[in-house]
């Protein structure tokens, strides 16, 4: 026989876990929101606010990921790599991870190619951006929607 104080308990138990859940379901969301508006914050401290321009950016990566802690990844630019136009930088971004700048890699008219082939953490589906930086000063941009069937990169305080 439960006893009235008992019976309290419980239901005082099972309504904190509810609210609980609830509170959870409302954070996903922005959560969501808030990770989009920091791959936004991380290009746009690349780009000092300049435009992003589609085309002559390549990334090429698997779209579904058995394990997104080793995923292969290309970034190939179209550019001449000649003293007055080349690639400066290529710059690596991705949606879902808690810090969405994954890397950059710095090259110079003597790199003879601005290719960049490397392997990267991918926390979970989503979008994967590839930012090209040139010596005239334009950035050019290639994205890639991936779907991770196992995760990396996760860290629960983070954003």
């Amino acid at each position: 026989m439960t006893t009235r104080r008992e019976f309290l308990v419980l239901a005082c138990g099972a309504a904190s876990i509810t609210a609980a859940t609830r509170s959870e379901a409302q954070l996903v969301p922005n959560q969501e929101a808030l990770r989009k508006a920091a791959l936004r914050e991380a290009i746009r401290k690349v780009t000092g606010g300049a435009p992003l321009s589609r085309g002559r950016v390549k990334l090429d990566l698997p779209p579904l990921i058995d394990n997104g802690n080793a995923v292969p990844l290309s970034v190939t630019v179209e550019n001449p790599m000649t003293n007055a136009d080349h690639v400066k930088a290529i710059h690596i971004f991705t949606e879902k991870n808690p810090q969405p700048y994954v890397l950059s890699a710095y090259l110079g008219p003597r790199a003879g190619r601005a290719r960049l082939a490397t392997r990267v953490r991918i926390a979970d589906s989503g979008t994967v951006t590839a930012v090209a930086q040139l010596s005239d000063g334009s950035f050019w941009s290639d994205s890639a929607e991936v779907v991770v069937t196992l995760s990396a990169c996760l860290e629960e305080g983070l954003i």
